[in-house]
């Protein structure tokens, strides 16, 4: 999950980024989730990637650390 902040600048809260099916910049950042839910956020649709990418490496990292614990 990543945390998100609303285009009011003050709320914060967490999103699984696996449910984002498309990002539109209006110039507002606007989420299409799959369930057809729309959100508009303060962060660029380039820093969501970013933390969509940072948060998917950090799955990958305990994947592989916990492939090697098992295969010890």
């Amino acid at each position: 999950m990543i945390k998100l902040t609303r285009i009011n600048k003050q709320e914060k809260f967490w999103i699984n980024e696996n449910l984002i099916e498309f990002m539109e910049e209006t110039p507002d950042t606007i989420i299409s989730l799959s369930s057809g839910r729309k959100v508009a956020v303060a962060e660029t649709a380039e820093e969501i990637i970013e933390l969509i990418e940072k948060a998917r490496g950090t799955v990958m990292i305990v994947q592989r650390e916990c492939g090697e614990i098992i295969e010890q």
